[in-house]
């Protein structure tokens, strides 16, 4: 079984089989195995960037910075663009998937949460999978929580300690839990950034 079978298994709603189940929590030991060494000792950031590639199991970018300890526990639904920077104490929950694009800052104690569970009592709490999509040049404040399903815009910003439960627009600052707008840049600061 593949990694990309693994990954379309958590966004199917189709029973996962003992198959997929047995390949997945294989990814899972390897993402503590790999997380525990990135967190136990000292790496240079070029040892990072090795240890994060093998984490996602895609080429991670030289301009990646990573302050440990991070945490996941899947690892391999994870892809971040060029000059992210992840603070330390994050805990990225990737089984339902996490883009990070180009330029963004996620701030200390970010959880970029992509699971959730059924209330059903018939279903026995079953995962439900929805992936988290960060644009570019996003920045995400200390202590924030991004729920399952999220889209948040380029040039985004999330205030400290905010839940986001809702789609944050391009060019928007959200802030609070839940999380709601706070202001949107004016076309007039969007075009001084552009042009300046």
């Amino acid at each position: 079984m593949h990694t990309e079978d693994i990954i379309a298994g958590f966004l199917s709603e189709e029973e996962e089989t003992e198959e997929h189940k047995t390949y997945a929590s294989q990814f899972s030991q390897d993402a503590i195995r790999i997380t525990m060494q990135i967190n136990s000792a000292y790496h240079t950031p070029e040892e990072l960037i090795t240890l994060m590639s093998e984490l996602t199991g895609k080429e991670v970018d030289e301009t990646f910075r990573l302050f440990p300890p991070f945490y996941t526990d899947f690892g391999k639904n994870i892809t971040f663009g060029k000059h992210v920077f992840i603070n330390s104490c994050c805990h990225f929950q990737d089984q339902g998937g996490i883009e990070i694009g180009d330029g963004s800052l996620i701030g200390h104690n970010v959880v970029l949460a992509t699971i959730n569970h059924d209330l059903r009592p018939a279903y026995q709490r079953k995962n439900h999978y929805k992936p988290v999509k960060i644009g570019k040049n996003v920045w995400i404040g200390s202590n924030s929580t991004v729920l399952p399903g999220i889209t948040i815009g380029d040039w985004a910003v999330v205030g400290a300690g905010s839940v986001v439960t809702k789609d944050v627009g391009p060019y928007t600052i959200v802030a609070g839990n839940p999380a709601r707008v706070i202001r949107r840049l004016s076309e007039e600061e969007i075009k001084e950034g552009i042009s300046g």
